[in-house]
Protein backbone atom coordinates (compact mmCIF):
# COMPACT_ATOMS: atom_id res chain seq x y z
CA UNK A 1 0.00 0.00 0.00
CA UNK A 2 1.29 3.44 -0.90
CA UNK A 3 2.12 5.03 2.45
CA UNK A 4 3.43 8.37 3.61
CA UNK A 5 5.81 8.48 6.56
CA UNK A 6 6.54 11.65 8.47
CA UNK A 7 9.45 11.48 10.90
CA UNK A 8 10.19 14.57 13.01
CA UNK A 9 13.40 14.74 15.04
CA UNK A 10 13.83 16.94 18.12
CA UNK A 11 16.65 19.49 17.80
CA UNK A 12 18.84 18.01 20.54
CA UNK A 13 18.52 14.44 19.23
CA UNK A 14 19.14 15.67 15.68
CA UNK A 15 22.27 17.56 16.73
CA UNK A 16 23.57 14.45 18.50
CA UNK A 17 22.60 12.29 15.50
CA UNK A 18 24.61 14.48 13.17
CA UNK A 19 27.60 14.49 15.52
CA UNK A 20 27.62 10.69 16.03
CA UNK A 21 26.50 9.71 12.52
CA UNK A 22 23.14 8.23 13.52
CA UNK A 23 21.00 10.72 11.59
CA UNK A 24 22.46 10.05 8.13
CA UNK A 25 22.70 6.31 8.90
CA UNK A 26 19.00 6.08 9.83
CA UNK A 27 17.95 8.04 6.74
CA UNK A 28 20.19 5.94 4.50
CA UNK A 29 18.91 2.73 6.06
CA UNK A 30 15.31 3.80 5.46
CA UNK A 31 15.91 4.82 1.83
CA UNK A 32 17.82 1.61 1.05
CA UNK A 33 15.22 -0.69 2.59
CA UNK A 34 11.95 1.13 1.79
CA UNK A 35 13.02 2.49 -1.61
CA UNK A 36 10.66 5.49 -1.43
CA UNK A 37 9.21 6.90 -4.63
CA UNK A 38 9.83 10.35 -3.11
CA UNK A 39 11.56 11.67 0.00
CA UNK A 40 11.71 15.27 1.18
CA UNK A 41 13.54 16.88 4.06
CA UNK A 42 12.40 20.09 5.72
CA UNK A 43 11.82 21.78 9.07
CA UNK A 44 8.31 21.60 10.54
CA UNK A 45 7.56 23.21 13.90
CA UNK A 46 11.29 23.71 14.42
CA UNK A 47 12.14 20.02 13.99
CA UNK A 48 14.14 18.31 11.27
CA UNK A 49 11.51 16.37 9.34
CA UNK A 50 11.48 13.73 6.64
CA UNK A 51 8.37 13.10 4.57
CA UNK A 52 8.54 10.14 2.22
CA UNK A 53 6.15 8.04 0.15
CA UNK A 54 6.86 4.34 -0.20
CA UNK A 55 5.14 0.98 -0.65
CA UNK A 56 4.31 -0.58 2.73
CA UNK A 57 4.12 -4.26 1.83
CA UNK A 58 2.74 -5.35 5.21
CA UNK A 59 1.77 -3.67 8.50
CA UNK A 60 4.32 -5.98 10.11
CA UNK A 61 7.01 -3.86 8.40
CA UNK A 62 6.10 -0.83 10.52
CA UNK A 63 8.37 -1.71 13.49
CA UNK A 64 11.34 -2.40 11.20
CA UNK A 65 10.87 1.00 9.56
CA UNK A 66 9.91 3.09 12.60
CA UNK A 67 12.13 1.74 15.38
CA UNK A 68 15.44 3.19 14.10
CA UNK A 69 13.82 6.64 14.05
CA UNK A 70 12.47 6.13 17.59
CA UNK A 71 15.52 4.50 19.12
CA UNK A 72 18.36 6.44 17.51
CA UNK A 73 16.75 9.85 16.91
CA UNK A 74 13.93 10.15 19.46
CA UNK A 75 11.67 10.98 16.50
CA UNK A 76 7.92 11.12 16.30
CA UNK A 77 6.77 8.93 13.42
CA UNK A 78 3.45 8.94 11.60
CA UNK A 79 2.25 6.60 8.85
CA UNK A 80 -0.67 7.49 6.56
CA UNK A 81 -2.06 5.65 3.54
CA UNK A 82 -1.97 7.97 0.54
CA UNK A 83 -2.81 8.12 -3.17
CA UNK A 84 -1.35 9.57 -6.31
CA UNK A 85 -3.56 11.16 -8.98
CA UNK A 86 -4.10 7.84 -10.78
CA UNK A 87 -5.22 6.16 -7.53
CA UNK A 88 -7.63 9.01 -6.83
CA UNK A 89 -9.12 8.83 -10.34
CA UNK A 90 -9.59 5.06 -10.01
CA UNK A 91 -11.23 5.47 -6.62
CA UNK A 92 -13.56 8.21 -7.81
CA UNK A 93 -14.52 6.18 -10.88
CA UNK A 94 -15.49 3.29 -8.61
CA UNK A 95 -18.06 5.52 -6.90
CA UNK A 96 -20.27 5.13 -9.94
Amino acid sequence: MRTMIKASIPVEAGNAGIANGDLPAVIQGFTQSAKPEAAYFTAIDGRRTMIAVFDLASPSDIPRIAEPFFMKLNATVEFSPCMNADDLAKGLAALG
